[in-house]
């Protein structure tokens, strides 16, 4: 059975809970979406092993909604709390997640990707980044816990206070993806590596992954609150 639930199609395929993201246009992370990914979640909690997100074709994610962030302080805050939980959901789901990065991954988007257990990308003319400082905003505490987690340290400040974005292949080299194969292979290939993990004890892999990855989520939650109450978006200088 598939479920659309606004901008995510839910199906389970041989175990997989397939999460596949469009919205029609820039696969923002609006409150529609948001809400979309955790109801996909619950589903895969349920019926699934494992799961793998899809993005749409040279597209996986542009960030949070623009005409959100851009209503102000109140409603740019909220935004950015809900995304934030959800990403760090995403990031201590008990079970695997994949994700096949079709395209473009920036800000939020890019954030989605750290969030995920494995990340196949698609060789194509993709940016793949955290460009936040250099569009006014600044990077909050779970975006930079991400970045810590996942990304070489010797790439870190320019991932992160630079605002560098990469092609998919330098996106391997400092920790974005952990592969990169062509368009056509790209949603095959995260499937499987999502099914394949997804034949592991899933105690064992739950475990593994909550012990890997405790004392970031103890930091986000113990700070988190705090550091989104000073969020602020101005134009860049």
């Amino acid at each position: 059975m598939t479920d659309v639930t606004g901008p995510v199609t839910t199906s389970v395929e041989d175990g997989v809970a397939v999460l596949r993201f469009d919205d029609g246009k820039a696969n923002v992370l609006s409150f529609a979406a948001i809400e979309s990914f955790s109801a996909a979640l619950d589903r895969a909690e349920a019926e699934a092993q494992s799961v793998c997100i899809v993005g749409r074709e040279g597209k996986l994610c542009a960030g949070f909604d623009l005409s959100v962030m851009s209503a102000g302080m109140d409603a740019a805050q909220e935004l950015v709390a809900t995304g934030g939980r959800l990403l760090m959901r995403i990031y201590q789901h008990p079970q695997p997640v994949a994700v096949a990065v079709t395209g473009h991954a920036l800000a939020a988007g890019a954030l989605l990707v750290l969030s995920c257990d494995v990340r196949i990308g698609a060789d194509v003319p993709a940016k793949i980044g955290l460009n936040e400082t250099s569009i006014g905003m600044p990077l909050p505490l779970f975006a930079v816990a991400l970045a810590e987690d996942r990304l070489v340290r010797s790439a870190l400040v320019e991932a992160t206070l630079a605002a560098r974005v990469y092609a998919p292949k330098d996106a391997v080299a400092v920790g974005y993806l952990d592969s990169v194969v062509s368009v056509e292979e790209v949603e095959g290939a995260a499937i499987a590596e999502a099914r394949r993990l997804g034949t592991y004890s899933a105690r064992a892999y739950a475990q593994t992954k909550e012990v890997l990855r405790s004392d970031t989520i103890a930091r986000v939650r113990e700070r988190g609150t705090a550091d989104l109450a000073r969020f602020t978006v101005e134009p860049p200088t």
